[in-house]
């Protein structure tokens, strides 16, 4: 949602990416989404893993889903700055990947769903698998903070040009532009 209240499409780009709009750390503690149980089961299900997934889920669970998002907001802003990544994030994502993953199977209608077992240690092992491969893959050089002036939404570019600025084009995309071209028509009102 806009600071307005009107709703608009941002794809980070990648799983991993998708936790960052749940909170992060210091000052952006303050957008905290994860508070309970329910709330890390019901962003999985808003997230791109395929639907169906219900972990097992405990308070303990996210903990270690906001540290490990907290150390992902890290990353990812370091990698889009340029700056040296972390080593403290670095070993948290190293430690929540080297965990069993989630399990995917063909259900009997051939469709994919889950193996018994999900855990909210598996499901952060696989955000954890998703970000290593990000950071270490062909879009590793692509992940941006959004243009925009206000906005410090991250995301990974997976646009075939490679040119992507905004965190969506309906947002903060128009009103730059509108800026832009406000900025450009001012001497002329003279």
């Amino acid at each position: 949602m806009t600071r307005e209240g009107k709703p608009y499409r941002f794809d980070p780009g990648a799983l991993c990416l998708e936790l960052l709009t749940t909170g992060g750390p210091g000052a952006y503690a303050r957008w905290e989404v994860l508070h309970e149980p329910a709330d890390l089961v019901a962003w999985a299900g808003r997230s791109r893993l395929p639907g169906g997934l219900e972990p097992a889920v405990d308070q303990a669970d996210v903990q270690r889903a906001r540290a490990l998002r907290d150390a992902l907001f890290l990353l990812t802003a370091d990698r889009a700055h340029g700056r040296p990544l972390r080593p403290d994030a670095l070993e948290a994502v190293n430690a929540a990947a080297a965990e069993p993953s989630l399990v995917t199977r063909v259900e009997p209608d051939g469709a994919r769903g889950w193996a018994p077992g999900a855990t909210g240690v598996r499901l952060l092992s696989t955000v954890a698998r998703d970000a290593i491969e990000l950071f270490t893959g062909p879009y590793a050089d692509r992940i941006r903070e959004c243009g925009a002036h206000d906005c410090l939404l991250l995301f990974v570019d997976t646009s075939r040009p490679g040119r992507r600025r905004w965190c969506a084009m309906e947002h903060c995309g128009n009103r730059e532009k509108a800026r832009t071209h406000r900025a450009r028509r001012a001497p002329d009102a003279r």
